[in-house]
Protein backbone atom coordinates (compact mmCIF):
# COMPACT_ATOMS: atom_id res chain seq x y z
CA UNK A 1 0.00 0.00 0.00
CA UNK A 2 2.67 2.16 0.96
CA UNK A 3 4.86 4.54 -1.68
CA UNK A 4 7.78 6.10 -1.22
CA UNK A 5 7.94 7.64 -4.95
CA UNK A 6 6.60 10.99 -4.43
CA UNK A 7 5.59 11.22 -8.02
CA UNK A 8 3.44 8.15 -7.92
CA UNK A 9 0.29 9.63 -7.82
CA UNK A 10 -2.01 6.61 -7.90
CA UNK A 11 -0.74 5.07 -4.45
CA UNK A 12 -2.47 5.82 -1.48
CA UNK A 13 0.43 7.11 0.50
CA UNK A 14 3.22 9.28 -0.49
CA UNK A 15 6.01 9.64 2.11
CA UNK A 16 8.58 12.48 1.77
CA UNK A 17 11.81 11.43 2.63
CA UNK A 18 12.56 13.54 5.54
CA UNK A 19 9.26 12.70 7.40
CA UNK A 20 11.48 10.43 10.15
CA UNK A 21 13.37 13.19 11.15
CA UNK A 22 10.46 15.76 11.35
CA UNK A 23 8.44 13.28 13.96
CA UNK A 24 11.30 12.50 15.54
CA UNK A 25 11.91 16.38 15.92
CA UNK A 26 8.13 17.32 16.95
CA UNK A 27 8.24 14.51 19.39
CA UNK A 28 11.06 15.90 21.21
CA UNK A 29 9.66 19.57 20.84
CA UNK A 30 6.34 18.29 22.14
CA UNK A 31 8.19 16.88 24.89
CA UNK A 32 9.68 19.92 25.89
CA UNK A 33 6.99 21.62 25.57
CA UNK A 34 5.31 19.49 27.74
CA UNK A 35 7.97 20.10 30.38
CA UNK A 36 7.88 23.47 30.33
CA UNK A 37 4.61 23.97 31.37
CA UNK A 38 4.10 21.63 33.78
CA UNK A 39 7.49 22.10 36.15
CA UNK A 40 6.74 20.47 39.46
CA UNK A 41 3.88 18.98 38.56
CA UNK A 42 2.66 15.89 37.22
CA UNK A 43 3.04 15.55 33.42
CA UNK A 44 0.13 15.90 31.28
CA UNK A 45 -0.46 15.46 27.54
CA UNK A 46 0.83 18.04 25.57
CA UNK A 47 -3.07 18.53 24.03
CA UNK A 48 -6.54 17.16 25.44
CA UNK A 49 -4.85 17.77 28.77
CA UNK A 50 -8.17 18.86 30.10
CA UNK A 51 -10.50 15.71 30.69
CA UNK A 52 -14.12 16.13 31.01
CA UNK A 53 -14.65 13.05 31.79
CA UNK A 54 -14.10 9.38 31.60
CA UNK A 55 -17.33 6.94 31.03
CA UNK A 56 -18.76 3.45 30.35
CA UNK A 57 -19.58 2.52 27.43
CA UNK A 58 -20.65 -0.21 24.77
CA UNK A 59 -19.76 -0.39 21.22
CA UNK A 60 -22.14 -2.21 19.14
CA UNK A 61 -21.50 -3.45 15.30
CA UNK A 62 -24.51 -3.69 13.06
CA UNK A 63 -25.57 -6.97 11.55
CA UNK A 64 -25.85 -7.15 7.88
CA UNK A 65 -23.08 -4.67 6.63
CA UNK A 66 -22.46 -4.24 3.21
CA UNK A 67 -19.09 -6.12 2.24
CA UNK A 68 -17.54 -3.23 1.51
CA UNK A 69 -18.02 -2.35 5.02
CA UNK A 70 -17.76 -5.80 7.12
CA UNK A 71 -14.28 -5.57 6.62
CA UNK A 72 -11.87 -6.25 10.43
CA UNK A 73 -13.49 -5.35 13.34
CA UNK A 74 -16.81 -4.46 11.27
CA UNK A 75 -16.57 -8.54 9.93
CA UNK A 76 -19.23 -9.63 12.14
CA UNK A 77 -22.24 -8.09 14.52
CA UNK A 78 -20.25 -7.87 17.72
CA UNK A 79 -20.92 -5.33 21.12
CA UNK A 80 -17.59 -4.54 22.94
CA UNK A 81 -17.12 -2.43 26.21
CA UNK A 82 -15.41 0.97 25.77
CA UNK A 83 -14.11 3.66 28.00
CA UNK A 84 -14.21 6.71 26.42
CA UNK A 85 -12.59 10.12 27.38
CA UNK A 86 -13.83 13.44 26.76
CA UNK A 87 -11.77 16.32 26.23
CA UNK A 88 -10.67 19.62 25.33
CA UNK A 89 -7.63 20.21 22.91
CA UNK A 90 -5.86 23.06 23.81
CA UNK A 91 -2.21 22.19 25.56
CA UNK A 92 -3.44 24.67 28.80
CA UNK A 93 -6.20 23.78 30.63
CA UNK A 94 -8.26 26.88 29.99
CA UNK A 95 -12.49 27.75 31.26
CA UNK A 96 -14.36 25.47 28.88
CA UNK A 97 -16.44 28.89 27.71
CA UNK A 98 -13.09 29.40 25.54
CA UNK A 99 -13.71 28.27 21.74
CA UNK A 100 -11.46 25.01 21.30
CA UNK A 101 -11.61 21.73 19.57
CA UNK A 102 -13.17 18.79 21.30
CA UNK A 103 -12.01 15.46 21.63
CA UNK A 104 -13.73 12.08 22.38
CA UNK A 105 -11.52 9.03 22.33
CA UNK A 106 -12.74 5.47 22.78
CA UNK A 107 -10.71 2.43 23.70
CA UNK A 108 -12.88 -0.95 23.00
CA UNK A 109 -12.03 -3.99 25.16
CA UNK A 110 -12.39 -7.67 24.97
CA UNK A 111 -11.09 -7.26 21.04
CA UNK A 112 -8.33 -10.30 20.37
CA UNK A 113 -6.15 -10.79 17.72
CA UNK A 114 -3.62 -8.71 16.45
CA UNK A 115 -2.58 -4.74 16.09
CA UNK A 116 -0.27 -2.58 14.52
CA UNK A 117 0.42 -1.42 18.01
CA UNK A 118 2.76 -1.84 20.42
CA UNK A 119 3.91 -4.78 18.06
CA UNK A 120 5.47 -2.43 15.49
CA UNK A 121 7.62 -0.52 18.26
CA UNK A 122 11.43 -2.22 19.15
CA UNK A 123 11.21 -3.96 21.82
CA UNK A 124 7.68 -5.74 21.71
CA UNK A 125 7.79 -8.98 20.58
CA UNK A 126 4.73 -11.34 18.76
CA UNK A 127 3.47 -12.43 22.59
CA UNK A 128 2.90 -8.49 23.34
CA UNK A 129 1.09 -8.18 19.79
CA UNK A 130 -1.46 -11.04 19.92
CA UNK A 131 -2.41 -10.49 23.95
CA UNK A 132 -3.18 -6.96 23.01
CA UNK A 133 -7.00 -6.92 23.58
CA UNK A 134 -7.59 -3.19 22.95
CA UNK A 135 -8.49 -1.26 20.08
CA UNK A 136 -8.92 2.68 19.72
CA UNK A 137 -10.30 5.56 17.96
CA UNK A 138 -9.54 8.46 18.20
CA UNK A 139 -12.19 11.67 17.18
CA UNK A 140 -11.73 15.54 17.70
CA UNK A 141 -14.96 18.13 16.80
CA UNK A 142 -13.69 18.80 13.19
CA UNK A 143 -13.62 17.37 10.02
CA UNK A 144 -10.51 19.09 9.04
CA UNK A 145 -6.93 18.93 10.37
CA UNK A 146 -5.58 22.14 10.78
CA UNK A 147 -2.36 21.86 8.62
CA UNK A 148 -1.78 19.92 5.85
CA UNK A 149 0.89 17.83 6.86
CA UNK A 150 3.75 17.15 9.52
CA UNK A 151 5.83 19.61 8.38
CA UNK A 152 3.53 22.39 8.46
CA UNK A 153 2.38 20.73 11.81
CA UNK A 154 5.83 20.98 13.19
CA UNK A 155 6.47 24.38 11.85
CA UNK A 156 3.03 25.41 13.91
CA UNK A 157 3.96 24.23 17.14
CA UNK A 158 7.73 26.06 16.21
CA UNK A 159 5.68 29.21 15.93
CA UNK A 160 3.09 28.73 19.11
CA UNK A 161 6.37 28.08 21.23
CA UNK A 162 8.86 30.63 20.19
CA UNK A 163 7.13 34.06 21.21
CA UNK A 164 4.75 36.56 19.28
CA UNK A 165 7.32 37.29 16.64
CA UNK A 166 7.36 33.29 14.92
CA UNK A 167 3.87 33.48 15.52
CA UNK A 168 3.33 36.51 13.17
CA UNK A 169 5.03 35.22 10.78
CA UNK A 170 3.89 31.98 10.74
CA UNK A 171 0.30 32.96 10.32
CA UNK A 172 0.92 35.95 7.73
CA UNK A 173 1.75 33.03 5.31
CA UNK A 174 -0.36 30.07 5.85
CA UNK A 175 -4.07 31.40 5.41
CA UNK A 176 -5.11 28.10 5.29
CA UNK A 177 -3.91 27.23 8.95
CA UNK A 178 -6.07 30.05 10.24
CA UNK A 179 -9.32 29.35 7.97
CA UNK A 180 -9.20 26.11 9.75
CA UNK A 181 -8.34 26.85 12.96
CA UNK A 182 -11.14 29.90 13.00
CA UNK A 183 -13.59 27.37 11.64
CA UNK A 184 -12.64 24.29 14.56
CA UNK A 185 -12.35 26.82 17.23
CA UNK A 186 -15.83 26.57 18.88
CA UNK A 187 -17.70 27.26 21.87
CA UNK A 188 -20.10 24.01 23.04
CA UNK A 189 -22.96 23.29 25.32
CA UNK A 190 -22.54 19.48 25.70
CA UNK A 191 -19.61 17.06 24.83
CA UNK A 192 -22.44 14.56 24.75
CA UNK A 193 -23.97 16.35 21.75
CA UNK A 194 -21.23 16.87 19.50
CA UNK A 195 -20.45 15.44 16.06
CA UNK A 196 -16.96 13.91 16.04
CA UNK A 197 -14.52 13.34 13.52
CA UNK A 198 -11.11 11.41 12.50
CA UNK A 199 -10.10 14.27 10.33
CA UNK A 200 -6.98 11.53 9.11
CA UNK A 201 -8.03 8.76 6.63
CA UNK A 202 -7.49 4.99 7.57
CA UNK A 203 -7.68 1.51 5.70
CA UNK A 204 -10.93 0.06 5.49
CA UNK A 205 -9.34 -3.23 3.70
CA UNK A 206 -7.91 -1.59 0.58
CA UNK A 207 -9.83 1.84 0.70
CA UNK A 208 -8.72 4.91 2.20
CA UNK A 209 -11.85 6.12 4.69
CA UNK A 210 -12.52 8.59 7.39
CA UNK A 211 -14.67 8.06 10.96
CA UNK A 212 -17.40 10.01 11.99
CA UNK A 213 -19.15 9.87 15.78
CA UNK A 214 -22.68 11.59 15.20
CA UNK A 215 -25.11 12.12 18.52
CA UNK A 216 -28.78 11.21 18.64
CA UNK A 217 -29.71 14.48 20.19
CA UNK A 218 -33.49 15.16 21.94
CA UNK A 219 -32.71 18.50 22.51
CA UNK A 220 -29.53 20.74 22.59
CA UNK A 221 -27.97 22.08 26.17
CA UNK A 222 -27.14 25.29 26.14
CA UNK A 223 -24.70 27.24 27.16
CA UNK A 224 -25.04 28.72 30.49
CA UNK A 225 -25.04 32.79 31.18
CA UNK A 226 -23.08 32.47 34.28
CA UNK A 227 -20.84 29.11 32.70
CA UNK A 228 -18.52 27.79 35.24
CA UNK A 229 -15.21 26.75 34.50
CA UNK A 230 -15.86 23.00 34.11
CA UNK A 231 -19.47 23.63 32.80
CA UNK A 232 -18.51 20.92 29.95
CA UNK A 233 -18.22 18.34 32.46
CA UNK A 234 -21.05 19.46 34.84
CA UNK A 235 -23.62 18.82 31.79
CA UNK A 236 -22.47 15.58 30.95
CA UNK A 237 -23.14 14.64 34.92
CA UNK A 238 -26.36 16.17 34.64
CA UNK A 239 -27.08 14.30 31.22
CA UNK A 240 -25.93 10.65 32.25
CA UNK A 241 -27.10 11.11 35.62
CA UNK A 242 -30.96 11.24 33.50
CA UNK A 243 -30.79 9.16 30.84
CA UNK A 244 -28.42 6.83 28.69
CA UNK A 245 -26.65 8.40 25.29
CA UNK A 246 -26.05 7.57 21.91
CA UNK A 247 -23.87 7.84 18.74
CA UNK A 248 -24.02 6.21 15.14
CA UNK A 249 -20.35 5.69 14.19
CA UNK A 250 -19.94 5.75 10.49
CA UNK A 251 -17.41 5.72 8.23
CA UNK A 252 -16.99 7.54 4.71
CA UNK A 253 -15.16 6.31 1.44
CA UNK A 254 -12.84 8.15 -0.24
CA UNK A 255 -14.24 8.71 -4.17
CA UNK A 256 -11.54 10.49 -5.25
CA UNK A 257 -8.07 10.77 -4.43
CA UNK A 258 -7.36 14.36 -6.18
CA UNK A 259 -10.62 15.77 -4.07
CA UNK A 260 -10.38 13.70 -1.06
CA UNK A 261 -6.29 13.38 -0.37
CA UNK A 262 -4.94 11.32 1.88
CA UNK A 263 -1.57 12.94 2.49
CA UNK A 264 -3.56 16.52 3.39
CA UNK A 265 -5.90 15.78 6.15
CA UNK A 266 -6.65 19.79 5.96
CA UNK A 267 -8.73 19.69 3.20
CA UNK A 268 -12.32 18.53 3.24
CA UNK A 269 -13.90 15.46 2.03
CA UNK A 270 -17.41 16.53 0.90
CA UNK A 271 -20.07 14.58 2.00
CA UNK A 272 -22.48 14.95 -0.66
CA UNK A 273 -19.45 13.52 -3.27
CA UNK A 274 -19.64 10.42 -0.52
CA UNK A 275 -21.79 10.06 2.39
CA UNK A 276 -21.07 8.55 6.00
CA UNK A 277 -22.35 5.02 6.67
CA UNK A 278 -23.01 3.31 10.32
CA UNK A 279 -21.12 0.65 10.98
CA UNK A 280 -21.44 0.67 15.10
CA UNK A 281 -23.81 2.19 17.94
CA UNK A 282 -21.97 3.45 20.63
CA UNK A 283 -24.20 3.53 24.10
CA UNK A 284 -22.82 5.47 26.98
CA UNK A 285 -24.92 4.14 29.92
CA UNK A 286 -26.56 6.13 32.58
CA UNK A 287 -24.10 6.31 35.07
CA UNK A 288 -21.84 8.35 37.63
CA UNK A 289 -18.42 8.48 35.82
CA UNK A 290 -17.58 11.62 38.54
CA UNK A 291 -14.81 9.69 41.32
CA UNK A 292 -10.99 10.65 41.56
CA UNK A 293 -10.88 6.65 40.97
CA UNK A 294 -12.71 7.03 37.48
CA UNK A 295 -10.86 10.36 36.94
CA UNK A 296 -7.42 8.63 37.45
CA UNK A 297 -7.94 6.06 35.26
CA UNK A 298 -9.10 8.75 32.70
CA UNK A 299 -5.33 10.63 33.25
CA UNK A 300 -3.49 7.29 33.06
CA UNK A 301 -4.94 5.67 30.08
CA UNK A 302 -3.48 6.25 26.45
CA UNK A 303 -5.00 6.15 23.45
CA UNK A 304 -3.01 5.65 20.01
CA UNK A 305 -4.54 5.97 16.65
CA UNK A 306 -2.66 2.37 15.68
CA UNK A 307 -3.82 0.52 18.42
CA UNK A 308 -6.31 -1.43 15.83
CA UNK A 309 -6.02 -3.89 13.29
CA UNK A 310 -4.00 -4.08 10.67
CA UNK A 311 -7.46 -3.57 8.43
CA UNK A 312 -7.68 0.05 10.22
CA UNK A 313 -4.57 0.63 9.86
CA UNK A 314 -3.98 5.23 9.59
CA UNK A 315 -3.11 6.48 6.56
CA UNK A 316 -1.17 9.70 5.82
CA UNK A 317 1.87 11.69 6.69
CA UNK A 318 0.30 13.30 10.23
CA UNK A 319 -1.01 9.46 11.04
CA UNK A 320 2.27 8.55 10.81
CA UNK A 321 3.86 11.07 12.43
CA UNK A 322 1.71 10.18 14.94
CA UNK A 323 2.78 6.88 15.69
CA UNK A 324 6.06 8.39 16.54
CA UNK A 325 5.13 10.98 19.07
CA UNK A 326 2.31 9.40 20.63
CA UNK A 327 4.12 6.69 21.85
CA UNK A 328 7.28 8.81 22.62
CA UNK A 329 4.60 11.43 24.75
CA UNK A 330 2.95 8.25 26.34
CA UNK A 331 6.38 6.90 27.43
CA UNK A 332 7.54 9.76 29.01
CA UNK A 333 4.44 11.00 30.28
CA UNK A 334 3.98 7.36 32.24
CA UNK A 335 7.54 7.19 33.38
CA UNK A 336 7.81 10.69 34.94
CA UNK A 337 4.52 10.36 36.73
CA UNK A 338 5.82 6.59 38.12
CA UNK A 339 2.42 5.19 36.80
CA UNK A 340 1.94 1.91 34.98
CA UNK A 341 1.70 1.78 31.37
CA UNK A 342 -1.02 -0.82 30.90
CA UNK A 343 -4.12 -1.31 29.11
CA UNK A 344 -7.36 -2.19 30.60
CA UNK A 345 -9.75 -5.46 30.01
CA UNK A 346 -12.69 -4.19 32.03
CA UNK A 347 -14.67 -1.79 33.83
CA UNK A 348 -12.34 -0.92 36.73
CA UNK A 349 -10.14 1.28 37.97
Amino acid sequence: MQSTNNKDKNSLEQIPANEEKIADALGERLKAKIIRDNAGKAMRRDAHPKMHGLVKASFTIEPNLSDELSIGLFSKPKSYSAWIRFSNQDGTINPDIQRDIRGMAIKLMGVPGEKLFPGENEGADKKDVQEETTHDFITISTPIFVTKDAEEFDDLIKALVNGTKQKIKFFSTHWRVILNLSKAMKKFANPLQIRYFSCTPYLLGDQAIKYSVIPHIKAFDNIPSNADDNFLRESMIRQLDQEEVLFDFCVQFQKDATQMPVEDPGKLWDESVSPFHKVATIRIFRQSFSTPKQDELGENLSFNPWRVFPEHRPLGGVNRTRKVVYDLISSFRHKENNQEQREPTKFEC
